[in-house]
């Protein structure tokens, strides 16, 4: 049976679990009030608010900690990053703002995915390895600045 300590996550992958969670909330968020409050196409809200629905499938997978569900959001996001460039380019403020703010938000949803997936391979490979002293292994920070051996 492995330590309590071991199962725990690092703090980096703890904070980009929640950057992804905070990312995805504020992309459902940004796209309700973007297309019923803010800056809808049409008066009175719009029906391409229901673009959000797919957003909130991962949210159970995030706040579950599913690998699986970081991997295909990471793929998902682009499709949002795709529609908020294209909006700051052709829309008129305030909704080019608005998507100016959807494509930093894919952004850094994407980063926080990314990291988040490279972080948990690097410590289950070092378990697996049989070192969980090993730099990046649950619990052990990695100090870039500092050369390895």
């Amino acid at each position: 049976m492995m330590p309590p300590s071991m199962n725990k996550p690092s703090d980096s992958i703890n904070l980009s679990r929640w950057l992804a969670v905070f990312c995805t909330l504020a992309l459902i968020v940004l796209g309700l009030g973007w297309e019923l409050v803010w800056a809808p196409l049409r008066p009175g809200g719009s029906t391409l608010a229901l673009k959000v629905l797919p957003l909130c499938f991962p949210l159970a997978g995030l706040l579950k900690n599913r690998m699986y569900t970081y991997r295909w959001l990471s793929l998902m996001v682009w499709i949002y990053f795709t529609e908020g460039v294209v909006r700051a380019y052709s829309d008129k403020s305030p909704s080019n703002w608005l998507a100016l703010l959807e494509v930093v938000l894919c952004v850094v949803l994407f980063i926080a995915c990314v990291m988040h997936i490279r972080l948990r391979q690097r410590d289950a490979k070092a378990m697996a390895a049989g070192t969980p002293d090993a730099p990046g292994a649950p619990g052990n920070a990695v100090d870039p600045a500092v050369p390895g051996p």
